[in-house]
Parts: C-alpha cells; structure tokens; sequence
C-alpha cells in the first residue's frame, strides 16, 4: 500500500513552461533586449533541458548550469554576454512570479491530502522553488519540500533520496511512489532510491532511456487508480 508519494514540480504538479514564458519575456523587457519570440523561446528550452541533464550526471554544477545556458543561448542569438549574470539572477525571481497549476494539480493533492504524506522533491533553485511554491499555496498543502539546492545533491542521485528518508522516516519500497515528468531525474531517481516510479507523460514522448517507469500516465488524476491498485 502506498503511503507516501514524492511529486516532482516543474512539469508535474507546476505548469513549467508557462513559468519559463513569463520569466524569460519579464526579463527582455526589463533589460531592453527586444522580443523573445516563440522561436527563440523555443531554441532557449532546448538549450536549457540539455544544461539540466548534464547536471543531474554530475558533468555540470549548478553555477555552470545557470550561467552556461544563458551564456550559450545569448551567444547564438545575438546577444550581449556580459547580461548574463543579471539576467539569470532576474529570472531566477521571476520564475517565482506566478504559478501555473499542471491540469488536476491543485485539486489532487487536496484531495490526497487525508490518505497519504505528500512532498515535493524539485532539482529547481531554492529562490525560485520556493516562491512558486508559496504563491501556489502547495507549502501549506505538501508535508515537506526538498530542494535540491538545499539538500546538497541532485535528482537522480541515491544520496538525494538518501537525505528525504533521513527527514520523513523509514517506509517499504513500495509504500513510496515519486511521480515526475522527468526519466532522467525522477524515475531514474526512483529507481535508484528502489522504490516505485510513475511517468507523468502528457504529450505521450517516446522512453529514450533504458529506464521504465512502474507506470505511465497522461491525467494527473490517473495515480488515483495507481493508488487503488496498490491497496
């Protein structure tokens, strides 16, 4: 039976792109940098998933990956380096502006607030996770909130899961499931943590990796029957 479920946030519970939307056109505007078109925008998300990734093996840290892919993506279209800094520190407080719930986000975890413990496991920036996580409400509606930056390791590494057990205890394998959008972070991670794993897959991408998830679904509403089954 599971009791406790880990949600990653940004394209799971939180509606990521349209953060990153807002944030990157505040940005622009504020340091008199033109238009971010949805081309450009588009070429920045491509940039910015690969920084990630090589984070999450350990080729990257953190610094290089909030500043190198600004710095890779200012230079291929264009525009001034020596803003890169200042502009990622902006970002990194305006991602926080406004939170936009995933479908079924906010109401799900109401609704599983009385059956199981919730957190959150995010490899997001402390200043940015935090906001969004205030402004959403979901700090008054999770159990706890782990941060990556805060905890010292990143998803999917062991040790990462290794400090949230330290914080909420001891359960079965399968009494915890992490629920994310991610293969590479939050099932890899769960795999390596060896408990459950659930693919939040909305748009129905192909699996890449040699890494399969205990289940997959495209409605947030689906790890109702998920959590029925495991009773």
């Amino acid at each position: 039976m599971i009791k406790v479920i880990l949600w990653d946030i940004d394209g799971t519970l939180l509606n990521f792109k349209m953060s990153e939307r807002y944030a990157i056109e505040y940005c622009f505007n504020k340091f008199h940098m033109g238009t971010c078109t949805d081309e450009m925008l588009q070429r920045y998300s491509v940039i910015n998933r690969g920084y990630w990734e090589r984070l999450e093996t350990g080729e990257l840290t953190r610094e290089q990956v909030m500043l190198g892919r600004f710095h890779e993506f200012f230079e291929s279209e264009g525009l001034p380096t020596d803003q890169v800094k200042v502009f990622n520190d902006e970002y990194q407080i305006r991602l926080g502006d406004k939170a936009f719930f995933c479908d079924h986000g906010d109401e799900l975890v109401k609704q599983l607030k009385a059956t199981v413990k919730q957190y959150a496991v995010t490899n997001g920036t402390t200043v940015a996770q935090e906001r969004k996580l205030r402004f959403s409400g979901l700090d008054q509606l999770l159990d706890g909130v782990f941060i990556s930056e805060q905890v010292g390791v990143d998803k999917p590494q062991k040790a990462f899961f290794d400090a949230v057990w330290n914080e909420i205890g001891s359960y079965a394998p399968d009494e915890v499931v992490i629920v994310g959008d991610s293969l590479t972070s939050d099932i890899r991670g769960g795999k390596n943590a060896g408990i459950l794993t659930c693919w939040y897959n909305p748009d129905h991408l192909p699996n890449k990796i040699e890494v399969t998830p205990d289940c997959t679904i495209d409605n947030l509403q689906d790890i109702l029957s998920y959590l029925d089954e495991s009773r």
